[in-house]
């Protein structure tokens, strides 16, 4: 098989930051394609370049496309050729039916008058090739995640679609899901279809990616031929970091002292069935520089916990009590909870953690803005200091603090929005799904500061999917399942195994 695609010496500059310099990158007919990097090496930006989202004269170097230079100036002109990008926050209209987006812009019509049957029938069609088993009528809001995704597969194939590209396309799925779309890629592949595959789960990769090229502050670095072996991942961390990472998660001693948050029968109703309970009379609790994590599959109400405990931010009908140091506080509004020292790291940083057309300077001081107000005015020079403090203490790679984070990298996002909730000085840290959508040498550096706040005599909660990571950084962990809490083990007792089986043999009751 032969290039389908050559990248060749791309350079790509913004104010302030050269994101790409000299990278190529070689794709051939029928390949999966895996590129991999930090979070801010340049993967996104070169995938931008490609699919015409940054036009041909906006950057250095050539694309040799099917035998050809191309000079893409949009999205439009790279998808007439069969190029189609899926990124990580899906492009679908959900309140219109899977059929309308399907077609969405590239509408079935006869006469100026859109033809349904053929539009179904075709829907149908691609559905099957997909593994979707889904009537073309029904809203793509009342698909999962999951099944959403398999609908931008299909929508991709409507378009002839020759290479794929896929940014980070199963960060939001669970295990299952994850393995069914890996599956399709393999399938597609079959059917002579190449892929681009951007992602950080590197046990991913080695299932399915016949090459990986690595990416390293905006440069090529290595390209590995996977097809006859299995991936080194040791190997691959390596040349993303630029250095050996012996271990995955710091080192720690941990120092528990007294218990410092605890939630007492805890009871919780769905925000829009008022008669369901969710979250049905839990009680937890949680000690000075102890990480405690919380683990369970999708849907077993860890994050509806969480945050119906800061703000009531979640549910209806709640009660129950929630002490600190002993005595009851009232966390019953967003503020009174950062008030009584709760912290709440929301897992969709983008909707939930961050204004995202706003600077650097200005997110950081945003949960503690009489941290940085004389007399109830803000301080710039007070406010540009704090910011530029934890820009330095987290690493923050950025232009400068009065750069937008809506063009930080996703890791960099995360550490503004740990720089935010670190800023308010809570006691109590709950951390949801924290490394998420990140690579591995960003998740060593919020790892290694977890460890340090755990260490100064922070509660930290950790909820999050990935088992390792909790196994890997927890001090104990508790098992939630059905809106309770099922089971606890200690870090030396607890294992994959013995979480996995607590919550299958669950009886629900």
């Amino acid at each position: 098989m032969g290039s389908l695609l050559e990248m060749r010496g791309i350079t790509k500059a913004f104010p302030g930051v050269v994101a790409l310099r000299d990278v190529n990158l070689a794709v051939q007919a029928g390949e999966i394609h895996a590129v991999v990097g930090e979070n801010g090496a340049g993967k996104s930006t070169l995938m931008k370049v490609l699919s015409g989202v940054y036009p041909h004269g906006s950057y250095d170097g050539r694309i040799v496309y099917d035998g050809e230079e191309r000079r893409f100036a949009d999205i439009a002109d790279s998808e007439r050729l069969g190029i189609i990008i899926i990124h990580q926050e899906l492009a679908l209209v959900p309140l219109l039916s899977i059929a309308e987006n399907l077609f969405l812009g590239n509408e079935r019509a006869r006469h100026g008058v859109i033809d349904w049957f053929a539009s179904y029938a075709q829907t149908r069609a691609l559905l099957k090739k997909v593994g979707l088993k889904a009537e073309p009528t029904t809203l793509v809001t009342d698909l999962g995640v999951g099944q959403q995704q398999l609908v931008e597969i299909a929508k991709a194939l409507s378009k002839e679609v020759r290479l794929l590209i896929l940014d980070e396309p199963t960060a939001s799925l669970n295990e299952t899901d994850s393995d069914a779309l890996l599956d399709l890629l393999l399938e597609l592949k079959s059917h002579g279809i190449a892929c681009i595959l951007i992602s950080h789960k590197l046990n991913e990769i080695a299932k399915v990616a016949d090459t990986v090229t690595v990416i390293r502050d905006g440069s090529t670095v290595a390209t590995l031929d996977a097809s006859g072996r299995a991936v080194d991942e040791r190997e691959v961390v390596r040349l993303m970091v630029g250095r050996e990472m012996a271990d995955r998660y710091p080192h720690r001693t941990p120092s528990i002292g007294d218990v410092v948050f605890e939630v007492r029968d805890w009871r919780v109703h769905h925000p829009e069935h008022r008669d369901r309970l969710f979250i049905r009379g839990v009680d937890f609790q949680a000690r000075r520089g102890e990480i405690v994590g919380i683990a369970g599959l999708m849907g077993a109400g860890r994050t509806e916990f969480a945050m119906s405990v800061f703000g009531h931010a979640w549910g209806q009908r709640i009660s129950g009590e929630v002490r600190m140091h002993g005595r009851a506080v009232d966390t019953s509004r967003i503020d009174r909870a950062v008030a009584r020292g709760l912290a709440y790291v929301t897992e969709d940083r983008k909707a939930l953690g961050l204004v995202l057309d706003d600077t650097i300077l200005h997110n950081v001081s945003l949960a503690n803005l009489s941290g940085v107000a004389s007399a109830g005015v803000i301080d710039d020079g007070r406010e540009f200091a704090v910011a530029g403090d934890y820009r330095r203490k987290l690493a923050i790679r950025c232009a400068g603090l009065g750069q937008p984070v809506v063009d930080l990298s996703g890791g960099n996002q995360q550490k503004v929005v740990l720089a935010k909730w670190l800023f308010a000085d809570p006691e109590v840290l709950i951390l949801d799904e924290p490394t998420r959508g990140i690579d591995v040498g960003a998740k060593f550096e919020i790892y290694t500061l977890i460890a340090e706040l755990a260490a100064a005599g922070k509660c930290i909660v950790m909820i999050s999917s990935e088992m390792p990571e909790l196994l890997g950084m927890c001090d104990r962990i508790v098992v939630m399942n059905e809106g309770r809490f099922i089971a606890e083990f200690d870090a030396a007792d607890a294992s994959q195994e013995r979480i996995m089986h607590a919550i299958v043999a669950d009886d629900g009751r």
